[in-house]
């Protein structure tokens, strides 16, 4: 499938995408960015496309992360491309998980990926339309959340990435990407060429 021109907006997914995997984050200093994400990111800013991250967080659910803390890594993140010239337009995050959360944080909500709540908050804050816009992700969960929203979607095989689409050619789901590339920056250049 192609895209129509530059995408409307490009949402991404954080750990594995933007930045080194490490499971579970819990330290400003753990924020490692991937090679070429800055440069990826700026690209789109520079092409005027919308950057949202949509990103699970049950660690805060889980108490193993402060929102304070969670705000610090953002913060860190912001900083380390903002030192490359790229910027983000909002983080979306997730903190529910609806097994071993605590409190009220333990539901089954319409916001953790693959539910498309994140997706569709953005779109109505931010005024983006999701027919045009794009999901990158490295996991299984951030394609069926851009395919409940009505966005494209495209694999990343940094991350999980590899991991992923085995689990998705093995379930035959294979369908729920509209492109796969090894790196972000790869991705990144197909969605500013139209998709083609």
């Amino acid at each position: 499938m192609t895209l129509r021109g530059k995408p409307s907006a490009a949402f991404l997914d954080r750990d594995g995408v933007i930045i080194r995997d490490v499971g579970h984050l819990r330290a400003v200093r753990d924020v490692r960015l991937l090679p070429g994400a800055a440069q990826a990111i700026r690209r789109l800013n520079e092409a005027g496309v919308p950057v949202v991250v949509v990103t699970n967080q049950s660690a805060v659910g889980r108490r193993w992360l402060s929102l304070d803390i969670l705000d610090g890594i953002h913060d860190e993140l912001r900083r380390r491309l903002a030192a490359a010239g790229a910027r983000l337009d909002a983080i979306y995050f997730c903190p529910h998980y609806p097994t071993a959360a605590s409190g009220d944080l333990q539901v089954e909500c319409d916001c953790r990926k693959p539910n498309p709540g994140m997706l569709l908050r953005a779109a109505r804050e931010l005024n983006l339309r999701l027919s045009d816009s794009v999901i990158i992700g490295d996991k299984l969960s951030d394609l069926e959340a851009g395919r409940r929203a009505g966005c494209r979607t495209v694999l990343v095989l940094s991350g999980q990435g590899r991991a992923h689409r085995r689990q998705m050619k093995a379930k035959g789901l294979t369908h729920l990407a509209d492109a796969v590339f090894p790196t972000f920056p790869r991705a990144v250049e197909w969605c500013l060429g139209g998709g083609t």
